[in-house]
């Protein structure tokens, strides 16, 4: 895989490190299996190889992952792909299933990351008595009510958090305060969450839901809101000022520099970044590997 370009200046590398997982077969983008196979094979072979995080694919559809990616895989013991497997109602079949997978593409494609929804104290006990230690699983979470006892379950469980940050519709989209709160929470709670949907860009702005031509549009979150935010909370900054750093929408605001970068006056280094990146906020999903690395090159960041 490709190292970080140089151009890229030590804080932001920190920052985007392995930071998109690709969700090509998700909506909006919707793809086909054998073009989303082939999108992730030449992300991991280009330029920005280095942002690239794992390939997401439902546990319902592996099978013809495996027919698609099998040309494009590489060899044993090479470098192999990393997924992550959306799990479904059947939560203890789909481990199995996942397991006779890992076994059979050792050392060319690993699934060591699941997915799969719980809104209540019960289910997320359940799930987490039914999942192998060599998985890190993410538990998705509602946004729309204190998720601290839930925090507190999927802490205390060891598993991680989720937070759907959008869709295709305006309604899918958390307030900055509703996503503010869940950021804050997974710090306290020292939970390591990633994000999903309606992530595609950089800064919050408008921008359309779909890719018809005739799409509505919706205020979106940003990506650099979202994790730069997951770094502030680490250092105590309060929901109401991330909410206000969610809400950012002037590029020139977010000021990177070698090792550093300021918002606003708070200032977060390097190492921080890093130590954020690692331990509290891991990746997001999207449905696009591209959109977001052409619109970090249109406000100067690439």
């Amino acid at each position: 895989m490709s190292t970080n370009p140089a151009k890229t200046n030590l804080a932001l590398q920190a920052l985007l490190t392995n930071l998109i997982d690709y969700a090509g077969l998700f909506p909006p983008a919707a793809l086909a299996m054998p073009s989303a196979a082939r999108n992730y094979a030449a992300y991991r072979g280009g330029e920005y190889a280095w942002m690239l995080g794992r390939f997401v694919v439902p546990v319902s559809r592996l099978a013809e992952f495996a027919e698609a990616a099998a040309p494009l895989l590489p060899q044993s013991g090479v470098d192999a792909w990393r997924l992550s497997a959306l799990c479904g109602a059947e939560l203890a079949a789909d481990v199995a299933t996942i397991a006779a997978f890992n076994q059979q593409h050792e050392g060319r494609a690993i699934i060591d990351t699941i997915e799969f929804k719980a809104d209540n104290v019960a289910a997320i006990e359940q799930a987490h008595a039914l999942v192998p230690e060599d998985l890190a699983a993410y538990v998705e979470i509602p946004l729309t009510q204190d998720p601290r006892p839930l925090l507190e379950t999927i802490s205390e469980a060891s598993l991680r958090a989720k937070a759907r940050t959008g869709g295709v519709t305006a309604d899918a989209f958390p307030s900055a305060l509703q996503l503010a709160r869940f950021i804050k929470a997974c710090a306290d709670e020292d939970v390591p969450f990633k994000a999903t949907a309606g992530l595609h860009h950089p800064l919050r702005s408008l921008n359309r839901l779909t890719y018809e031509t005739n799409s509505d549009s919706a205020v979106m979150h940003g990506f650099l809101n979202v994790f730069l935010a997951a770094a502030f909370a680490q250092n105590g900054m309060p929901e109401e000022q991330l909410a206000q750093l969610l809400e950012e929408t002037v590029a020139a605001n977010f000021q990177f520099d070698l090792g550093s970068v300021f918002w606003r006056g708070e200032m977060a280094v390097r190492g921080h970044l890093r130590n954020t990146r690692n331990l509290l906020a891991i990746s997001f999903g999207s449905c696009s590997f591209t959109e977001p690395i052409e619109d970090l090159q249109r406000i100067g960041l690439l």
